[in-house]
């Protein structure tokens, strides 16, 4: 089988939307990551999230999820969009905000959005999915941020987000395992080996450690899952942690304040242009009042498609309550 081109992979790439894309050799992770990966697991930084401790050996090892697997496609999909500032805009600390979701939640799921995307790219490739190629959007045992670091996209940050240079951290990530080799590939020697890798974008900045409300990262690019906002207000289940409505301020549904605080998002991040990522208008018309009103009725019409479903009725309703009650103080 003759190579594939991987001008051609990333240029199908820019055509199809995605707003970068770069190749790597698919292997067992290098034992920096595989301990790091090791030792969350141990201290119990994962919290209930335990589909995390499934599948290990296959998070570590990409080519246990395709037979004959040669190459790794990653891509980055941006979500930004203008609902909230996206540039270096300090916000009015006094003021009383509009209740609000985490920026990528006011549009299709992303899970939808990208595998769509991904098989359309395979398509284009002359490729079929199965035997010869799989598609990844954050759904199966993948370390999708070391991948595409290692495919040349950025590096993860101190907020643990993948940081595109000159783009920011707003953006979905992909990828696309394939039994046939490419040409050329965007992994080196120095992404393999450099344990400072996955701060290159850092350097002194500490500006998410300041801004977490809960204290959730640890300045090393790690995180206890179990402070932080997002996992507490999507993924946990049962009562909230006492402080949880204090910490959330005016977002009941995931959080955004790492990364407004990340000076790349701050001075580069642009609007999408994908439109099954923009904001629906059903969403940005809900004003804390109606948010406060929220029924069961009116949840799945809101939340039909869209990746808010993950925290059900239940989780919603829960973290509204607690913003209720954080107000009426």
């Amino acid at each position: 089988m003759s190579k594939l081109s991987s001008r051609l992979i990333k240029e199908t790439a820019r055509r199809l939307g995605f707003s970068a894309c770069g190749l790597a050799h698919p292997e067992p992770l290098p034992a920096w990551r595989e301990a790091e990966w090791r030792r969350f697991l141990l201290e119990g930084r994962h919290a209930e999230m335990n589909y995390l401790e499934k599948h290990l050996e296959k998070r570590l090892n990409p080519c246990l999820l395709l037979d004959g697997a040669r190459t790794m496609v990653c891509v980055a999909l941006n979500y930004a969009h203008s609902l909230a500032s996206l540039r270096d805009e300090t916000p009015d600390e006094n003021e009383e905000n509009e209740w609000k979701l985490a920026r990528y939640a006011y549009g299709d799921d992303y899970h939808d959005v990208m595998k769509q995307k991904l098989r359309l790219f395979l398509h284009e490739l002359g490729l079929e999915e199965g035997a010869e190629a799989r598609v990844f959007a954050d759904t199966a045992p993948i370390d999708e941020k070391f991948w595409a670091m290692r495919a040349g996209l950025g590096a993860i940050g101190r907020n643990t987000q993948l940081i595109l240079p000159q783009a920011g951290s707003y953006f979905f990530l992909g990828e696309m395992l394939l039994t046939a080799e490419a040409d050329a590939y965007d992994d080196t020697a120095a992404h393999a080996a450099a344990k400072n890798v996955p701060l290159a974008l850092c350097g002194n900045c500490r500006a998410c450690i300041e801004a977490c409300p809960t204290k959730a990262l640890d300045g090393k690019g790690g995180m206890d899952a179990g402070r932080c906002l997002s996992y507490l207000t999507i993924e946990h289940r049962g009562a909230l942690p006492p402080g949880t409505g204090f910490a959330m301020k005016d977002c009941f549904y995931g959080c955004d304040r790492c990364a407004e605080a990340c000076p790349w998002n701050r001075c580069f991040a642009q609007e999408t242009n994908c439109p099954e990522l923009m904001p629906r208008p059903a969403l940005t018309a809900m004003q804390r009042e109606d948010w406060m009103k929220l029924s069961r009725a009116d949840y799945p019409r809101l939340f039909r498609k869209s990746a808010v479903k993950r925290a059900k009725f239940e989780g919603i309703r829960r973290n509204i309550d607690a913003l209720t009650e954080e107000n009426s103080r």
